[in-house]
């Protein structure tokens, strides 16, 4: 199992600054990848990007970059783009992000979010080859070839339902999760995204999982913390999915929240589950945690 890290998006008057140093971090920590969240603060891609190209050489990915608002191909554009600047260091994270998100804050309709994904991949993912796509769907066409440099990137797929799982294996390269335990993972992702790569004469998907993780002697209060800070998606429909069907209250309850002994187990419970890459949110004893996922980066 590869370690990559949650960048949190700087504060203050040079936020691109804040993150190359985040990514020269990373990468002098030896952990494989270092992925960014796309919500209301900078784009991630072009954030990435911007701070990549004065950093050393590392994976870096997107966590998630929602669908809706960009045409798929102009997606494209932008991703090989970034591969391009990147040396072919760029992952694309993307996700139907929420329906309070799409309809309410954009406009979109969020009819059938899975037929918008299905078609959504179809343009995207034969674009960011470098192929001529002709398509027409219910909600999306396209007729065009980018030249654009980069083509050749990963498409990763923010997939929690079966529907989304078997394109992520079928169509896209893997998937990259959020709030979903070793449980679920084992029982539920692992097996379905595996099993549709399979049927279609693929290789493995990738399964990166990213979770928030403490090291620390509180549990109980870190765990209170987690809650506190991630509270919102213990409340947002798909999340509340994968926490009822791991068993958990709260998004604190399916962190990795505990001493040097308890984190060690879980990170092992999530590779036997088929984790490829697991991707640490460092929320709260900051050094601690740091130093044991540095550990377990370098091996």
């Amino acid at each position: 199992m590869r370690y990559g890290y949650f960048l949190n998006e700087p504060k203050g008057p040079d936020p691109i600054a804040g993150l190359r140093d985040q990514i020269t971090q990373a990468a002098e920590d030896g952990f494989s990848s270092a992925w960014l969240s796309h919500i209301f603060g900078l784009d991630a891609i072009t954030a990435l990007v911007a701070a990549g190209v004065q950093a050393p050489p590392i994976e870096l990915g997107t966590a998630v970059v929602p669908t809706y608002p960009r045409h798929p191909a102009a997606l494209a554009q932008q991703a090989m783009t970034a591969n391009a600047a990147l040396g072919g260091r760029f992952a694309l994270g993307v996700g139907l992000s929420h329906q309070v998100v799409i309809e309410n804050m954009f406009g979109y309709s969020f009819e059938r979010p899975g037929r918008h994904m299905k078609e959504y991949l179809d343009v995207l993912v034969p674009a960011g080859r470098g192929e001529h796509v002709q398509y027409q769907g219910e909600t999306l066409k396209a007729d065009l070839k980018l030249s654009t440099p980069g083509a050749g990137f990963p498409v990763l797929v923010a997939a929690l339902g079966p529907r989304m799982l078997k394109l992520a294996g079928t169509v896209a390269d893997g998937t990259v999760l959020w709030m979903t335990g070793p449980k679920t993972v084992a029982e539920h992702v692992a097996p379905t995204i595996r099993a549709a790569a399979a049927e279609a004469g693929r290789e493995a998907p990738r399964i990166v999982c990213a979770l928030p993780i403490c090291v620390t002697d509180d549990r109980e209060g870190a765990v209170a913390k987690a809650n506190e800070i991630f509270q919102v998606y213990g409340q947002l429909p798909s999340y509340r999915a994968m926490l009822d069907r791991e068993g958990v209250a709260g998004p604190g309850e399916v962190g990795i929240v505990g001493d040097e002994k308890f984190v060690r187990a879980r990170l092992e419970e999530l590779e036997r589950a088929g984790v490829t890459d697991f991707v640490g949110s460092v929320f709260a004893e900051r050094e601690r945690t740091r130093s044991l996922l540095v550990g377990a980066a370098k091996g």
